[in-house]
């Protein structure tokens, strides 16, 4: 409270004055009397200015204190120092409903909890028993936008800010008296109590922001150690004949060499090195010792280009030290008295300033050339201290030296080529031998394939054996049911014959028997001929036959029963496979059946065949 009170008092000293509209200037001066309190600005005085001041603020409201948003912990304006001798100035606050008196100046100012941590709530008490929410909300939407307000039966609310800085704002109210209209009842008025409040939603959302700023802060970190860690290397691969290849012809390479030789480093340093490797090895490390003669050429060409950097480099000092000494000669013969005379006193204080620094420099320059000579003297001097003999003898030495190395190079060469023939020879006597066990492990899978051609051949034909004592199971249902309606035919006839004699009953008997045996023939003969021939015996029999014909005839290399089967499912599901087979087999001038195949592929296939029926017809 005291940084509060220190930075509203710094901004009274710079406030000015308008006119606020007061309904009743001498009810104000006696209600103020009345409080012990002098009656101060009546005028109004504006503590801040309109472009600072609280967002959506509406003057017809009456309030001629805005609150003042660089109170600190607003965080808009950091507050300056402020002197303390400096009074705090509050005034009255008009509002629609209330209005709002300051407390005595003399008094000290209210005291204030310790802030929690991310606090939006503030408790308001001393409330007016009369007073209802709509109020409050006037009073303290003047500070910033309010969440929500929990107000008590016991004269006091909580309310919840969207922001933390307009907490501080609501704190500027504390200590002022409130009334309701002009009422003097002790319900209408009363003495507003602000303070911090200890919500558990502001203290959840504070934890989450604090847990979100430490994730940027730890990802900023994070991002910051990557940008700065090195690169890692990138990694060797492991030692294989494909990878040995590839590293050989990059050895050959200039421009592959350095990443190379480290590949060829880790390889031996791992012990990939053995008595099958060796001699790929050892073709490598000999790459690599080959371009120590290219390193040479190249280190020789370097310093042939050094000698004449630096023939080029004395060459243009002699050039630059000539000019140096026309300059200076030019000089010399400005400072002669023919010429000298006729030079103000100023030309030649300056001829004379450009003479000495032409000469210091001109002076270097030579100082410079002079130790370049005395270095090439001296290499010279080295070179005619030695002896030419013993310089022919090195010469000499040295390229004894290289054949010598040549010939290893060469007689090494000519091992490795052997060593790779002989293990090649290895190999052919490897791959013979494979080529035996290959041939007889493909017998032996030819013979297993026909033995499961077999056993499918036998599983199809157990199926068919099943299929058929179905079949035969069916007629003999059928010939049972044939049979019970025989017998029941007799006994009705034999029931409607009444008082005959005994030889028309024998008579009759007779014929009926040879009548019941009769139809049981033509109703066995009419069912083979329908099974045989096969006409259609109802509707479903009919639409079956029409979805089959077209489905074949999209399909003109056939489909097996299975796959008809399951595309007729789909349009009715009490069909059976056995049906769709009996339905086709009984029509053999539009379908047929073929068998595609053989072994354990053999397939059974049926085709539409209608059309070819009607072409031969």
């Amino acid at each position: 409270m005291t940084s509060i009170a220190d930075g509203i008092g710094h901004l009274g000293a710079e406030q000015r004055h308008h006119t606020v509209p007061v309904a009743d200037p001498g009810a104000w001066a006696t209600a103020m009397s009345n409080l012990g309190i002098v009656p101060m600005g009546l005028t109004g005085q504006q503590l801040v200015s309109d472009s600072i001041c609280i967002q959506g603020f509406d003057p017809t409201l009456g309030i001629i204190t805005p609150i003042n948003p660089m109170m600190a912990g607003i965080s808009l304006v950091p507050p300056p120092p402020v002197p303390p001798e400096l009074p705090i100035i509050k005034e009255i606050i008009h509002c629609k409903s209330c209005t709002l008196f300051p407390q005595n100046p003399n008094l000290p100012p209210p005291s204030t909890r310790e802030r929690p941590p991310g606090c939006k709530t503030v408790f308001v008490g001393g409330l007016p028993e009369n007073a209802s929410e709509e109020m409050i909300r006037e009073v303290f939407d003047q500070c910033g936008e309010i969440v929500a307000i929990r107000k008590s039966k016991k004269n006091f609310c909580h309310i919840r800010y969207s922001e933390e800085f307009m907490v501080d704002k609501a704190l500027y109210l504390s200590g002022y008296r409130i009334r309701i209209g002009s009422s003097t009842d002790k319900k209408d008025s009363g003495r507003i109590h602000v303070d911090f409040a200890q919500a558990r939603d502001d203290l959840y959302e504070w934890e989450c922001n604090q847990r979100s700023l430490a994730r940027e802060e730890r990802h900023r970190r994070k991002i910051q150690e990557d940008r700065l860690r090195p690169p890692s290397p990138p990694p060797i691969m492991h030692y294989s004949e494909h990878e040995a290849v590839i590293l050989s012809e990059s050895l050959k390479e200039d421009n592959n060499f350095s990443d190379a030789t480290a590949v060829l480093f880790t390889w031996v340093d791992r012990g990939e090195v053995n008595r099958r490797t060796a001699n790929q090895f050892y073709s490598m490390i000999q790459s690599a010792n080959s371009h120590v003669r290219r390193l040479m050429s190249e280190k020789a060409q370097h310093e042939e280009e050094l000698e004449q950097a630096k023939e080029h480099f004395k060459n243009t000092l002699l050039a630059i030290l000539t000019q140096f000494e026309q300059i200076a000669a030019v000089f010399t013969a400005a400072s002669r008295q023919k010429a000298w005379d006729h030079f103000s006193k100023a030309q030649r204080k300056n001829i004379d300033i450009w003479r000495k620094q032409c000469e210091e420099l001109r002076n270097a320059h030579s100082e410079e050339i002079m130790g370049i000579r005395r270095e090439e003297e001296m290499e010279m001097s080295d070179d005619d201290s030695e002896e030419n003999p013993s310089k022919k003898l090195r010469t000499e030495d040295m390229a004894v030296a290289a054949l010598k190395e040549e010939n290893d190079s060469l007689r090494w060469q000519l091992d490795a080529y052997r060593n790779e023939v002989e293990l090649l020879k290895k190999e052919q006597g490897k791959s013979y031998h494979n080529e035996e066990d290959h041939m007889q492990e493909q017998q032996l899978h030819f013979l297993q394939q026909t033995m499961q051609s077999m056993q499918q051949q036998l599983l199809s034909l157990q199926e068919e054996l099943k299929s058929k004592e179905q079949e035969l199971e069916q007629a003999q249902d059928e010939h049972r049911c044939l049979e019970a309606e025989v017998l029941t035919l007799r006994e009705k006839l034999l029931n409607n014959m009444d008082c005959q004699e005994g030889s028309n009953t024998e008579g009759s008997e007779k014929g009926v028997n040879g009548c019941a045996d009769t139809l049981y023939h033509q109703h066995c003969g009419k069912n083979r001929e329908v099974f045989i021939q096969g006409p259609l015996r109802c509707e479903k029999e009919a639409l079956l036959l029409g979805i089959i014909s077209t489905f074949l005839h999209v399909h003109p290399f056939g489909a097996n029963i299975e796959y008809l089967w399951s595309y007729i499912q789909s349009l009715d599901t009490k069909v059976s496979a056995r049906e769709l087979e009996r339905l086709m087999l009984r029509l053999p001038n539009m379908f047929k059946q073929e068998f595609s195949g053989v072994g354990a592929t053999l397939e059974k296939r049926w085709k539409f065949c209608g059309f070819e029926c009607l072409n031969s017809a």
